[in-house]
């Protein structure tokens, strides 16, 4: 059985129980207050305990998990105010993970298992524009066109705004005023460099499940510092992921620790504008997911960025301070006071703007399932580094990976793009043979048509032109000599 993990000290010891890791979990606080020290210590005793773990590292901050930490007198500092025995300095197993593939492994996905929901969100699209995205995928499936990269999605756009007329009647109208609005989305997604998500080989969700020699769990840091700039691809990204293990992974019931625990940090940008289908979505993925062996953490300055459907399956939280400036502030302190399980000795309301940097108010669930009653305490600091790594400790951990050099190639396989592009060759092709008979076949009848005239027939066409030639003549003569009044 995994051991308990100790997280924090008020009078005594706090400890998260592994079996109810997977019951969900929430970290927040205002900026500068520790949560991502919390974030950090929180997946480092995950991964000691043998669970893999992933998290989207905004700032850069994360990578310094591959290095063991030293050195850093504040940390030594509050380990000795807490008096923690057996406390080491460890990295933990490490693997990086980008987008853009120039600080991690390259993370593809393809256009078809992101799917149009997610797309549309993405792409910012409305109602009727996301209706159609939704019937080109229906078109795609029927034919059995693979929509891999956002090549094959813009040629599927193109082919289905062309044919529209034949697809209304079976997949509904496909304006081509919605179509063009598409295409303009997927220009700004390539402009922003998220095309790159997108194509082959696309990512395996078991290479992040993995242990190491030790036994310790994979630590899979996202890279996000550049993801981030596109918010929502960034919020699309981590929630097709954590669909994806909703989705791949069996049924497993409570089990003695996690098989994953998923942190998601800027949780706000998940919940932001989403439209009550896609929210649906994200409720039935939190509320089910555990029964999967997955554990979902979401971190997030503020506990209101996260809908009451949602904050309350999230058992087990740590609450760092929040500042009470504006009456937004007063209610989100409010709120966060009134979600633990109240404790004589703590004033919680009051205590949530008096907290200092690494000092929390900690409630985890019990063996039974049940909040404890919620403690002011200090955050036991991580083993690894506090801070970033250098760019050549990054580029030796990830040279360093047994998955170096397999994302790091593209596959292009046969897909809607190289399809479509056969047909027009075709057309084309027999447009121009179609056009090369024709003029063939003018040319000729005009040949015929030129075929030299017998005796006869030329001494006939010379004698009318010349008859023809003298008549015109005195005509003319004629018609002018009237008009200058000449003699006839």
């Amino acid at each position: 059985m995994a051991e308990p993990m100790l997280i924090a000290k008020s009078e005594d010891f706090i400890y998260l129980l592994p079996r109810m890791a997977n019951r969900h979990g929430l970290i927040a606080g205002a900026t500068g207050t520790g949560k991502t020290v919390t974030l950090q210590a929180l997946a480092e005793h995950f991964s000691r305990n043998g669970v893999p773990v992933f998290m989207a590292d905004v700032k850069g901050d994360l990578s310094g998990m591959s290095r063991a930490g030293g050195g850093n007198a504040k940390v030594e500092e509050r380990i000795a105010q807490l008096g923690v025995e057996d406390f080491g300095y460890a990295a933990c197993p490490v693997v990086f993970w980008d987008v853009f593939g120039e600080k991690g492994h390259p993370v593809r996905t393809t256009v078809a298992e992101m799917g149009p929901l997610l797309l549309s969100r993405m792409l910012n699209l409305n109602e009727v524009q996301a209706g159609v995205l939704t019937a080109v995928f229906k078109i795609a499936d029927d034919k059995g066109w693979l929509l891999l990269d956002l090549n094959d999605l813009r040629a599927m756009m193109q082919h289905a705004s062309e044919n529209g007329a034949e697809y209304t009647a079976k997949y509904g109208n496909i304006a081509a005023a919605s179509v063009g609005a598409v295409q303009r989305a997927l220009l700004q997604l390539e402009h922003e460099g998220a095309d790159r998500l997108f194509g082959e080989p696309a990512l395996d969700l078991d290479d992040m499940l993995q242990t190491d020699s030790k036994g310790r769990g994979v630590v899979n840091i996202l890279a996000s510092d550049r993801l981030y700039n596109s918010p929502r691809v960034y919020a699309s990204l981590l929630l097709w992921l954590l669909s994806e293990l909703f989705e791949k992974l069996p049924e497993v019931g409570d089990l003695d620790k996690p098989k994953l625990v998923f942190f998601f940090d800027e949780a706000h940008l998940l919940f932001n504008d989403v439209p009550n289908a896609l929210m649906d979505k994200i409720e039935q993925v939190v509320r089910l997911i555990r029964s999967k062996g997955v554990g979902v953490y979401f971190i997030s300055q503020n506990p209101l960025d996260i809908p009451d459907i949602v904050l309350g399956q999230l058992g087990n939280r740590v609450q760092h301070a929040l500042r009470a400036f504006t009456p937004r502030d007063q209610k989100a302190v409010k709120s966060a006071a009134e979600t633990f399980r109240t404790n004589p000795k703590v004033d919680v309301k009051t205590a949530i703007t008096e907290l200092g940097v690494g000092e929390a108010l900690v409630s985890f669930l019990d063996e039974k399932g049940r909040p404890m009653p919620v403690e002011r305490a200090f955050i036991c600091p991580p083993g690894s580094r506090i801070g970033m790594a250098t760019d050549a400790e990054r580029n030796e951990t990830m040279r360093s990976s047994l998955l170096y050099g397999h994302y790091e190639k593209t596959v292009d396989r046969e897909s809607a793009y190289e399809i479509l592009k056969a047909k027009a060759e075709e057309t084309l092709k027999a447009n121009e043979q179609a056009k090369a008979q024709a003029a063939a076949s003018q040319s000729a009848k005009r040949t015929a048509a030129r075929e030299p005239d017998t005796l006869l027939e030329t001494v006939a066409k010379t004698a009318a032109r010349t008859i023809g030639s003298e008549l015109g003549r005195r005509v003319i003569r004629g018609v002018l000599g009237s008009i200058l009044g000449g003699k006839k």
